[in-house]
């Protein structure tokens, strides 16, 4: 894990999550980017120089909220872009590759309701890179056990376990599997990739109505401090994520979350 990007938003949360980016860089000596998008909307009269104005702006609140962290001496490296933020995060990763998306879940929004809000959603959703969710105030522990949850045991992406495999190397992290055979199931889905036997610990099949009441049912038994799940057309995330924003009352999670890349 070489290089690490933090968006950042406006809420106070804001510095706990670059936080826990920092001290997660510091284990693989990783460089880190802090990103920020900003929006210009032009309007007659208004003042010709307002794209410069907000540059510096953001600029300038992507310096303070890094001097109001312990830096640990890692390269810290600042990205302000015009536009919207999955736009900038793609044209970041084309640039200089991107390992891992570390946020926060709810970024800009305010309301108590939501789990992940729209710019944190939208991360999630639509890149194909790998995210790591911090729950909000959380702080930075080694991960013991990491719970991998999914409905099908094939992988079609190469490097899809790549972040999973450096925090196991990293921590000695037990990597628990649980395959969930949901009513939609194929025979297919019940076959397990040679890349997802060779990390397990352990391995358990349950079935539900959906991959998340799985977990729900075997998270406690586990009792892990890493939920791990992919990124798929017909995956974890099927039907919460037909908008970007989610409820907590549809799903949350109170350890870190990593959505590994690789659309099916």
């Amino acid at each position: 894990m070489k290089h690490i990007l933090v968006p950042i938003g406006s809420k106070e949360n804001a510095k706990n999550t670059l936080q826990y980016a920092i001290d997660l860089a510091s284990e693989f000596n990783a460089q880190l980017t802090v990103f920020r998008a900003y929006q210009v909307i032009s309007k007659a009269g208004t003042m010709t120089n307002v794209d410069e104005f907000m540059a510096k702006e953001t600029q300038l609140y992507l310096r303070s909220t890094v001097n109001s962290v312990d830096r640990k001496n890692i390269d810290i490296k600042i990205a302000a872009a015009k536009g919207g933020a999955i736009e900038s995060i793609n044209a970041i990763k084309n640039e200089i590759g991107i390992d891992l998306v570390v946020v926060g879940p709810r970024s800009n929004s305010i309301k108590e309701e939501v789990f992940l809000g729209n710019t944190s959603g939208s991360i999630v959703k639509q890149t194909d890179i790998p995210v790591l969710v911090v729950p909000e105030g959380y702080k930075f522990q080694p991960f013991s056990t990491a719970l991998t949850a999914f409905k099908s045991g094939i992988l079609k992406k190469e490097g899809m376990l790549t972040p999973l495999l450096d925090i196991k190397k990293a921590f000695n992290t037990s990597v628990n599997l649980l395959l969930v055979k949901t009513p939609e199931y194929k025979e297919e889905d019940l076959v397990i990739d040679e890349a997802l036997l060779a990390i397990k610990s352990t391995l358990n099949t349950t079935e539900n109505v959906t991959t998340f009441q799985g977990v729900l049912e075997h998270f406690q038994s586990n009792n892990p401090d890493l939920l791990c799940v992919f990124r798929r057309k017909r995956g974890f995330f099927k039907k919460l994520w037909e908008k970007n924003t989610v409820l907590k009352s549809e799903f949350h999670c109170t350890i870190p979350l990593l959505v590994l890349s690789g659309a099916q």
